[in-house]
């Protein structure tokens, strides 16, 4: 997948996944909290659980780098400990 679509793909699932964790991210954490958790999703997906493939901008690589998106809000939330910054 090329660096562009890595950014269109991170910016979509970054988008999707603090609007899922009512988050409240500036653009540019979106995008990159999108970027890692693309990768984690991709990672997992296909070395762990052996399914899907993450290549291009296509639905099945944004709904696993949502998911990996999701998994990487949490940690860093639980991590900083930044409850306050969810939306209620």
């Amino acid at each position: 997948m090329g660096f562009l679509s890595w950014i269109v793909v991170g910016a979509i699932a970054g988008f999707l996944a603090s609007q899922v964790m009512r988050a409240r991210e500036g653009l540019l954490m979106m995008v990159v909290l999108g970027i890692v958790g693309g990768l984690v999703g991709g990672f997992v997906a296909t070395s762990v659980l052996k399914i899907g493939k993450v290549d291009g901008i296509n639905p099945e690589s944004i709904a696993i780098a949502v998911l990996g998106a999701i998994a990487v809000i949490f940690v860093v939330h639980l991590a900083t400990g930044s409850r306050g910054r969810l939306r209620r």
